[in-house]
């Protein structure tokens, strides 16, 4: 290794002995009965307890697992975010997490991240103000949430995300030119609000890295990518910018290389960092542990019924829960419950294990639950193995989406969730009209654009024609039969859209109207970087059904975090935060990271709650 390679590497973080916590000025060191506590709080019962019925109201017999002041269940961005800050307010914490791995499903997404009037941002010389967040977020959400909730996100949210810089080894970048999903409502920016981690070395973690959930989409081999890079990447084959993108990547994970180091990006990173912050300050995290029901005496949470190495056994918890279990997105039963058909858990890329059980055990204990016939959509292909969610695919410019009639019915470019509301929407009317649609392009776009993870002029693997994800024809009247759409139909639709297309213009959808349509487009496409003309044989088809990112209904909370029964009362010794809760959202979705921005955000606030309460 060279002298000006060696000095450009970091000095390594040691792994993981924990360091003395580095605390918020609001915080107070770890008493010592706290220390103690959770010191002995590993003991596991000689004997399996009763099931969780015989020990809801604390009328259970045998040892605990274990005794804290405070218990996380789920170990995703708002769980270790909670975990995190109650550890920083001196409570002996546990976290329990179903799954063998920590992270959910934060540690597999981009993990943008969005928080106005953040410090990041306002460090870029954003131009964002309380007012502007605001107006912005109550004309996004308009009344989907409570006024309170909203105003408790926008004023909590900056201080959350310092106090993790300061408790945690994560920095984090400015997403620069990643629009407000609707930046032409009041308070919107065109360029953004958008965080996500800057580059962690792994090895922070020591041998915890081995059990770090995996990336949706692994980073290529050699590189270190950003979640903003992919945007140039798309393009590299065709643009400047997005050649000098890729170049960047690979000197990054050289670099990297030469250090000795795992460099980890996007949700790996946040994940990583927030998980090293618990290490340092000692908290536990017990895996394969997952929740059975909550305990509860005098009509207060007092603790989990939990099951760690196949023994089921209670953690008290002297001053509450905070339950972070993410959605339900992976319980079938559940989602045909509350959600409209069709819907499937095969179509999510949320984490496997995210099966509602902190959402039920928070109804069993009297809470309210709101929004659950809501989910963070995406039109997604349902490709052997994994579905893939769909971002630039859909947006760039030689493409477009029809449904069964072979028509158009949606702006392409418009935010992810909002295709996914019209394909339900627009379903309604005749079951199988608009899911699955079919997202067509043709060999010129073929030849400019990854497309996943496949290369320009690459063809895509046998695999996905054979699961009927993909279909490939000569002619327009070949393909509409193979996707069984009227043929006329889709030449009528195909010949109207490339006379705009050609003159840059969409009367139809708007494609092309805002700051964000542009942001996943080909600059070097005039006038309008959206929409080309679909006219260069082969000819591509591929199926798009409702995916999502995880549920976004849940345990309905105040604007401190803590469970409500449906009459408005608060369950004492009950809070929750993450696609456990119900969104502060509401229906919609104001820009990139309104999942884990409100997520670890209302963790934070729970978690100080919790120390607030006597």
């Amino acid at each position: 290794m060279s002298a000006s390679a060696e000095s450009a590497c970091p000095a390594p973080a040691p792994p993981s002995s924990p360091a003395p916590p580095v605390s918020s000025p609001s915080a107070s060191p770890p008493s010592r009965r706290a220390v103690l506590a959770g010191a002995g709080a590993g003991v596991l019962a000689a004997a399996v307890l009763p099931p969780a019925a015989a020990l809801a109201d604390g009328s259970g017999t045998g040892l605990p697992l274990g005794e804290y002041d405070v218990v996380v269940v789920g170990s995703g961005a708002s769980g270790m975010t909670a975990a995190l800050t109650a550890a920083q307010r001196g409570l002996s914490v546990l976290v329990v997490e179903k799954a063998p791995t920590f992270g959910g499903s934060a540690a597999r997404s981009g993990a943008g991240i969005w928080l106005p009037n953040n410090s990041v941002i306002l460090a870029a010389g954003v131009p964002d103000t309380p007012q502007k967040a605001a107006a912005y977020l109550a004309a996004v959400v308009g009344d989907g949430s409570p006024a309170d909730r909203q105003a408790a996100f926008l004023a909590n949210g900056p201080r959350m995300l310092d106090f993790v810089m300061a408790n945690s080894p994560l920095r984090f970048r400015y997403m620069d030119g990643y629009s407000d999903y609707y930046p032409n409502l009041p308070g919107g920016l065109p360029n953004g609000r958008s965080i996500e981690p800057d580059q962690i070395d792994g090895h922070v973690l020591g041998a915890e890295l081995a059990r770090l959930n995996p990336a949706y989409m692994p980073v290529p081999a050699g590189m270190v990518v950003f979640s903003q890079d992919y945007k140039w990447l798309n393009l590299a084959a065709v643009n400047a910018r997005g050649l000098a993108v890729s170049t960047e990547c690979l000197a990054r994970g050289a670099k990297a290389a030469l250090c000795g180091q795992k460099p980890l990006t996007m949700g790996q990173a946040l994940a990583a960092g927030l998980r090293a912050g618990l290490m340092r300050s000692g908290v536990p995290v017990w895996l394969n542990s997952p929740l059975v029901d909550l305990v509860q005496e005098g009509g207060a949470v007092t603790g989990v019924v939990v099951e760690k190495e196949g023994v089921r056994g209670v953690v008290r918890a002297r001053k509450g829960v905070i339950v972070g279990s993410g959605g339900f997105e992976h319980n079938a039963q559940m989602r045909a419950q509350y959600q409209q058909q069709p819907i499937g858990t095969q179509w999510s890329v949320g984490a496997k294990e995210n099966t509602g059980d902190g959402i039920r055990a928070g109804q069993r204990a009297g809470a309210a639950l709101a929004l659950m016939e809501d989910a963070w959509w995406g039109p997604s292909i349902p490709l052997p193995g994994e579905p893939y969610f769909c971002l630039a695919e859909r947006t760039l410019p030689g493409g477009l989406m029809v449904n069964a009639a072979g028509a158009r019915f949606v702006n392409e470019a418009a935010p992810y969730s909002d295709v996914v509301h019209v394909m339900y929407e627009k379903d309604r009317g005749a079951t199988g009209s608009h899911i699955p649609a079919w997202l067509i392009v043709d060999q010129n776009y073929r030849n400019k654009y990854l497309f996943k993870d496949v290369l320009p002029t690459i063809v895509f693997p046998d695999a996905w024609y054979e699961a009927g994800a993909a279909k490939k024809a000569w002619t327009w009247d070949a393909l509409a039969g193979q996707i069984g759409v009227p043929a006329g139909a889709l030449r009528a639709t195909l010949n109207r859209f490339n006379a705009q297309a050609w003159n840059g213009t969409d009367p139809d959808f708007h494609r092309g109207d805002t700051a964000y349509d542009h942001y996943y487009t080909d600059p070097g496409v005039q006038p309008n970087s959206c929409l080309a003309p679909i006219w260069a044989p082969p000819f591509y088809a591929f199926k798009i059904v409702p995916g999502d990112l995880g549920t976004k209904g849940g345990i309905v909370t105040d604007a401190r975090a803590r469970a409500l029964r449906p009459d408005g009362s608060v369950i004492r010794g009950l809070w929750a935060a993450g696609n456990a809760s119900a969104a502060v959202m509401g229906h919609s979705y104001a820009g990139a990271g309104s999942t884990i921005g409100p997520a670890m955000t209302f963790g934070y606030v729970a978690a100080n709650d919790v120390a607030d309460t006597p």
